[in-house]
């Protein structure tokens, strides 16, 4: 499921070379030692691969990168994905080091399945907050045209409308061969050391709530229900906004409290007005009710909240 790059705001494809690409030009000193970081996507199963058989993998790239490699837990996924998260901090290099280890040993995986004598030409997602985005798009998109026209990679960046409630995060997606990614990447993280913002983040959670996995959002069921699933990106803090998450129904009972106290709380301590489907009323293809949360953006952020942390709750006992 990549709903979150359904669309982008930049995506010319560079005519595709096999020339070597030019050497990188060189960053200031100051900024290639200041500790810096970056997060991107793996599936499931290739974070198995990462981390290693007793994490003997992972430890080893630690070493022979420098750079600090951390994984969220299985159960933590990218909103809207089902992929995992890694963070790689450090200077600039350690951080490359350790994204051409890994992407090196991912790819390598791929090649002894497909059996193929031609590189495959995989995708790399980054994370970005999307305040940071501007910077590598530029004025008028100069900036990510010529990352383009450098690393030869394809470069693409979500739509900042297409973020789920609450993710003040973009994806940044890598299309090319190690080479080309690793060149893209370097030239994107280079920018972004450069961004102030950026590297302040780096001590944020560098996950998001597990209940993201089990609180999943409604799709919208047609035309007219187009504020179902995501929050409808109203500039204006109007009160009839309204966003439908799901929560598997063996969770309900933790939104609704015995005898509705809890989710009476919910509401009145956010200001939202929560309504949840009745009993057997599912969202298409799941066994979620659907919890549909009325109000102004920041009563709706606080109710969904208050529900993803009663899930998670739930979510974290159920795997002690």
């Amino acid at each position: 499921m990549e709903s979150t790059e359904s669309s982008y705001v930049s995506s010319p494809e560079a005519p595709r070379r096999r020339s070597s690409p030019p050497p990188p030009k060189s960053p200031t000193s100051d900024t290639m030692e200041k500790p810096t970081y970056v997060r991107f996507l793996v599936s499931n199963a290739a974070a198995g691969s990462v981390i290693g058989k007793g994490g003997a993998t992972i430890t080893d790239f630690q070493s022979q990168s420098g750079a600090r490699i951390q994984l969220s837990r299985n159960h933590e996924f990218f909103p809207g994905t089902t992929d995992r998260i890694i963070m790689i901090s450090g200077t600039i290099n350690e951080i490359l080091k350790a994204v051409e280890l890994i992407l090196a040993k991912l790819l390598n995986e791929l090649y002894s399945e497909e059996g193929d004598d031609v590189e495959p030409r995989t995708k790399l997602r980054l994370i970005v907050p999307n305040s940071s985005c501007g910077g590598i798009i530029g004025k008028q998109g100069s900036t990510i045209k010529s990352f383009i026209e450098d690393s030869q990679a394809g470069i693409k960046i979500s739509p900042q409308d297409n973020n789920y409630f609450g993710v003040n995060d973009r994806l940044v997606t890598l299309t090319g061969t190690l080479e080309e990614q690793m060149r893209a990447a370097d030239l994107i993280l280079s920018k972004l050391s450069e961004d102030s913002h950026y590297t302040q983040s780096m001590n944020a959670p560098f996950s998001y709530p597990a209940a993201y996995n089990a609180v999943s959002y409604a799709p919208p069921n047609g035309p007219s229900n187009g504020a179902a699933g995501k929050f409808q990106n109203n500039k204006e803090d109007r009160s009839n906004n309204s966003v439908t998450i799901g929560v598997a129904d063996s969770h309900i009972g933790l939104v609704v409290g015995r005898g509705g106290r809890t989710i009476m709380e919910i509401s009145q301590g956010s200001g939202a007005r929560i309504k949840i489907s009745d009993r057997g009323d599912f969202i298409s293809g799941t066994t979620d009710r659907k919890v549909t949360i009325t109000g102004s953006q920041r009563a709706i952020q606080a109710a969904e909240t208050m529900i993803l942390q009663k899930v998670n709750y739930a979510s974290e006992r159920a795997l002690d």
